[in-house]
């Protein structure tokens, strides 16, 4: 399939010089870009592309995968269709979506492996075969291209997930990798650098040699099953180009990143989420961004009515045990990852973001010790200029945050209302079982979506609990992207505002007021005569004597100023 386009051979000079330098985002004056502040309050729902909604049952069995792997280790039907079918439900906006995340769609091991607890397939997408093509469990590329559409169309963005750190591992039907490209050991350990990037994390994670630059032959398994496909002498085409026009070596973490950013040039995948990004060498991020960015511009160029404003390219890192506020292997004071025995600033190569480890512990604290906190650490603490992901529940995190739904409108109101972006992990919204009987390990938070349970009342409420919450972020940048300052303690009453050269928001929030008839002052955050919308009534109001009054039910309010687009 032809996804690399030919282009202008830059210098050796100046590729290297771009890699040489301390960030893609850089500005002339080396001085790092500062993120936009979209990205610090976007709403991401993050969901596993199996276990979401099986658009298309005929796919559902291929390369002879069977039902008998352990509980909730097999493939369960969710595929791109049902995605984009989701997409135009409305299901998504009706949240305040803006960004999709889904898991890796490239064509995974045929086989399965055998753990201690069971049987396992890789519905997960994270045991890589092929980079260069969809797995027919979750679609085609066909259904992908409509899918990538469809939900720029709806003014979605999408995120694909990206592995360099290891490939698929050998079974019964599938060939390893040659030993030039992979190693099986030594097992990682966690006291060093070393120890985290030249190791493989588990016996069905083999490791790439991402620390060569030795150049390696493609594997005679990819070139026969290429060559079955009737694409051979393209791809080995498009690989020559590319090594041509970069001048990097023909080592196995650049033809990966040469596979990883074809999607972008053909399909216009706005970002990556890299996964276990802290066991590669940082450097090879910042080749992937700038190899990536080269072809969303491209895309761009010949979409340029496809999204509604103008974005570089995105990336985000996954590094275990990153968090705000010293979490683990985060120093106080600093935004890097400690080893042991060396720190790194993976936003010093190509990260925009980076996924906030910590936030399903905090989210144990009071709304105002996590909200401040988070707005000192990106405003004017290390993590000033660049974004952060919270989530609550996560797909492979041991300790989500109330795995039992016990405060489940809480839970929603600590995440969809704190300082940086916020993921929604799929049915986190409605609740979805993470206590599953039979399932081990991360299998566990990875069932079903519970489409189901939709038709109770209770869900119903609750979803649109998080779908006013999802709305007012949608609709308010200053919510995750703003300065946030306490106004009253009991009943808790916040304002979040937002202004620098090209964006102004304010808004201010009221928890735990007094259902039926409540008065608000608006803290010279709104003037009067100004009409603002209460964002969890859908009522609008005007301020008056330097305060509101509501009639409402709840006992949340969220206001905004109203724009006729709310």
């Amino acid at each position: 399939m032809y996804r690399y386009v030919l282009g202008v051979k830059p210098s050796f000079l100046l590729f290297w010089l771009l890699m040489a330098a301390p960030s893609f985002a850089a500005k002339p004056d080396g001085k790092q870009k500062a993120i936009d502040p979209f990205w610090n309050n976007a709403i991401v729902y993050f969901l596993l592309t199996d276990r979401f909604a099986n658009g298309d049952t005929s796919n559902d069995r291929n390369f002879d995968r069977a039902q008998d792997g352990a509980v909730l280790r097999n493939f369960m039907g969710g595929d791109i269709k049902g995605i984009t079918q989701k997409i135009r439900s409305g299901y998504f906006t009706a949240l305040g979506v803006e960004v999709l995340w889904m898991t890796p769609v490239v064509e995974q091991i045929h086989g399965y492996w055998d753990e201690d607890w069971g049987r396992s397939y890789p519905f997960h997408g994270y045991w890589p075969k092929d980079w260069t093509s969809v797995d027919p469990n979750f679609g085609t590329e066909t259904d992908l291209k409509e899918m990538i559409a469809t939900a720029h169309a709806y003014g979605i963005r999408v995120l694909a997930d990206v592995i360099i750190n290891h490939t698929g591992l050998k079974t019964k039907v599938d060939v390893a990798w040659p030993q030039d490209w992979i190693r099986t050991e030594p097992t990682c350990e966690w006291h060093s650098y070393i120890h985290n990037v030249t190791c493989a994390l588990a016996p069905s994670l083999t490791d790439v040699r991402t620390e060569s630059n030795k150049p390696v032959a493609l594997p005679e398994f990819l070139l026969e099953k290429w060559r079955n496909e009737g694409r051979e002498k393209q791809e080995l085409a498009e690989l020559d180009a590319f090594f041509e026009r970069t001048n990097l070596p023909r080592a196995p973490q650049n033809y990966i990143v040469k596979w990883l950013t074809d999607w972008v040039r053909e399909y216009g995948i706005d970002g990556f989420r890299v996964d276990t990004a802290k066991h590669v060498e940082a450097e090879i991020w910042q080749v992937l961004k700038v190899e990536a960015s080269t072809a969303f511009n491209e895309w761009k160029a010949k979409n340029p009515n496809a999204l509604p404003d103008e974005k570089d390219f995105f990336m985000i890192g996954e590094v275990m045990h990153f968090g705000v506020n010293g979490f683990k292997n985060t120093p106080a004071g600093t935004r890097n990852y400690d080893y042991g025995d060396k720190q790194v600033d993976f936003f010093n190569y190509g990260f925009d973001s980076l996924i906030n480890m910590g936030f399903a512990t905090h989210a144990s604290d009071s709304m105002e010790t996590i909200f401040s906190t988070y707005s000192k650490e990106l405003h004017q603490g290390p993590l000033q200029g660049v974004g952060i992901l919270n989530y609550v529940v996560s797909h492979d995190d041991p300790e989500p945050h109330d795995k039992e739904h016990t405060k489940p409108y809480e839970t929603a109101l600590k995440l969809m209302l704190a300082p940086g972006a916020v993921q929604i992990y799929y049915g986190d919204e409605l609740a979805r079982n993470l206590i599953v009987e039979g399932a081990v390990g991360d299998a566990t938070w990875r069932s079903f979506m519970n489409w189901q349970d939709i038709a109770t009342v209770e869900t119903q409420l609750l979803l649109q609990h998080w779908q006013k919450l999802g709305t007012f972020r949608k609709h308010h940048m200053a919510v995750g992207a703003g300065i946030h300052k306490i106004r009253s303690n009991k009943p808790y009453i916040f304002s979040r505002v937002l202004h620098d050269a090209t964006h102004a928001d304010k808004v201010l929030v009221g928890i735990e007021l007094n259902k039926g008839e409540k008065v608000l002052p608006t803290y010279s955050i709104f003037n009067n005569g100004d009409v603002v919308k209460d964002y969890y009534s859908n009522t609008l109001v005007t301020v008056e004597g330097g305060k509101v009054v509501l009639n409402t039910p709840y006992e949340i309010v969220l206001l905004g100023e109203y724009h006729a687009i709310n």
